[in-house]
Formats: structure tokens, sequence, C-alpha cells
């Protein structure tokens, strides 16, 4: 692995969020700001994690999610990131896509960490985007591998 790799690796298992709150239809959507599309036409509001610094903090030790929302970490390159839960107090489905919106891998669901040392879930391939939304979401909203998320409003990085 590359030295810088090894770094990124680190604050990507940092980048951890929580979840909860019900299908993303429940919650309006504003017409402006960084969203996400899903398949089945439903639409996340998110907050972007750019720096190294943001993608180390995510969604950790925040109280709720609420519905129609997530965070959206952004990388320069595709490449295999492992995240965890810890410091995280609900469920969460992390989505694996590339730039295009291809979605590349989803671990749903993914539990809490409850103490240390906290396990770390990889996608099965490259990815340079991992959505973050409350668990079960992603089975809602037809997010598959194969499938094809649309960006709004989302910087290239």
């Amino acid at each position: 692995m590359r030295a810088g790799g090894a770094a990124l690796l680190a604050l990507a298992l940092l980048g951890c969020s929580r979840a909860g709150g019900g299908p993303a239809t429940a919650a309006p959507t504003p017409a402006a700001g960084p969203r996400v599309v899903t398949p089945s036409g439903a639409v996340f509001s998110v907050e972007l994690a750019r720096t190294d610094e943001e993608r180390a903090q995510g969604l950790m030790f925040r109280e709720s999610l609420l519905p129609g929302w997530g965070m959206l970490f952004l990388f320069d390159e595709p490449e295999v990131r492992p995240f965890w839960m810890k410091n995280c107090h609900f469920p969460l489905d992390m989505v694996f896509a590339l730039k295009d919106g291809t979605v590349v891998d989803v671990l749903r669901d993914v539990p809490p960490c409850a103490a240390d040392p906290c396990p770390s879930y990889p996608p099965k391939g490259p990815a340079d985007r991992v959505l973050e939304i409350a668990g079960g979401e992603a089975s809602r909203n037809g997010i598959v591998p194969g499938s094809k998320l649309r960006y709004l409003d989302v910087p290239p990085r």
C-alpha cells in the first residue's frame, strides 16, 4: 500500500456515521444544496466530507440523522476503503460508488460499534464516493451493486 494510501485508509476507517429515521421520502428535500437521487427517485440531502478532517469526523457522536439526509464522502481516486462504526449509535447503510454514480457495493444495516476494537467493513471493489444513509434505506430505494445514483450540486471533490 502506498504511504498516502495508508494515511487515507486510517482516516477512512474513522469516517463513521449513524443514522436513524424513516424513508427518504418522509421529509421534504430542499431544492438546492448537495443531494443524491436514488434509483427509486428518492432524494437525499447530503453533507459532504471532502477533507481528511471531515472524513475522519464523519457523523460520529451525533444523536440522530434526519429522514432524507445522509453524508457523502468524496475521495480523489477509487480505492478499497474500509469504514467502521466507532462512536456511532444507529445502524446505517454504506453505499460505495463511483463519480459516475455506479454503485460498487452496498453494506446494509451495519451495526454500531459497542466496544473496541471496532470491526472495519471494506467494499467488494474500489470506490471514490461513499454515501452513508439510515439503515434500511438502500433496500427501500433500490440501491444495489450496478445501479446508478445521480448527484445534484455535488462538486467533483
